[in-house]
């Protein structure tokens, strides 16, 4: 009888988790130059990307040709059956064909293989048999083999179809670092998503309008003092007609107490950055968090066209 109590279930889970993770580690350890070609392939294709496979493969494939359409490059999948009863009008001379099989040898593929070769559409094999058919007439062929599936008996493709998915992502994802692809595209492409609204959120949607801390720069550092405590650690410093000529930060006050005891009376003006960083309100929020992120800053200024203070992004 199958055992079913609690710590039998989970041992068997983790079971398949430890051997998936272990396949995908062996992958990753013998990807080589066949990868980076790969890539390369990819990345000057002039058409789209057709990407085929039958079952599971197949439902690999279509999430491949998901992942590249979202991230900037244009990808279809193709069913192997049905491109022999005119879905094969997709596909381009100038397309580069990803093809997805266990053992490279399925026959539903070889009438596709076929009609590639024909076009002279080059082919990248994701298999788990380098030596099979596929992979003898792909002109990149990616090791996809398992040493054993996760299924008892191998009744189903498991580890096989993990690893295909793993090496199907590593290449998406290196296509678009290749490409330059940014976050910015990657929301215009999703927009209806939360992912997408937060990425297209603007520094007006999310910045500071009111008590914004501003000093002139004839005003003592005792008063700046109480704002640099109050206000997030940073205050603009602007001229009378409101444009920003520098910031005082924490960090500011921190290397003048270092210097001199006697403080509370100098001018800010005297202790400013003059050339602070700053965004717009039309800036994408996320490059603005970006910079201070990478300056270590805890806020900006906003600044309309003119060096006019807008508002605060922190």
């Amino acid at each position: 009888m199958s055992r079913t109590e609690p710590s039998d279930l989970v041992e068997r889970g983790r079971r398949v988790l430890a051997l998936e993770a272990a396949a995908i580690g062996r992958v990753a350890e013998r990807l080589g130059p066949p990868f980076a070609a790969a890539v390369r392939l990819l990345a000057a294709a002039r058409g789209r990307l057709i990407v085929s496979g039958v079952g599971k493969s197949g439902l690999i494939a279509r999430k491949l040709a998901a992942t590249l359409t979202s991230t900037g490059t244009p990808a279809s999948f193709l069913h192997p059956v049905d491109s022999l009863h005119g879905d094969l009008g997709i596909v381009d001379r100038d397309d580069v064909a990803i093809l997805l099989s266990k053992s490279g040898a399925s026959d539903e593929l070889f009438g596709l293989v076929s009609q590639l070769k024909r076009l002279g559409v080059p082919m990248i094999a994701i298999t788990g048999d380098p030596e099979s058919i596929l992979g003898r007439q792909a002109e990149v062929v990616l090791d996809a083999s398992v040493a054993e599936e996760a299924c008892p008996e191998t009744l189903a493709p498991t580890t096989s179809t993990t690893v295909a998915l793993a090496l199907s992502d590593a290449l998406a994802v290196a296509l678009l670092e290749v490409k330059g692809f940014r976050r910015e595209q990657f929301a215009a492409l999703h927009p209806g998503g939360t992912l997408g609204k937060n990425l297209l959120l603007r520094v007006a949607d999310v910045m500071l309008t009111t008590d914004v801390p501003k000093l002139l720069p004839d005003r003592p550092m005792r008063e700046c003092v109480v704002l640099l405590a109050e206000r997030r650690g940073t205050v603009a410093i602007v001229d009378a007609g409101g444009s920003l000529v520098g910031v005082v930060t924490a960090g500011d006050l921190t290397r003048l107490m270092e210097k001199t005891d006697q403080f509370l009376d100098l001018p800010v003006g005297k202790v400013m950055t003059q050339t602070p960083k700053a965004t717009t309100p039309d800036e994408l929020a996320g490059a603005a968090v970006r910079v201070m992120e990478h300056h270590g800053i805890m806020a900006l200024p906003v600044l309309d066209g003119g060096r006019s203070s807008r508002g605060w992004r922190v």
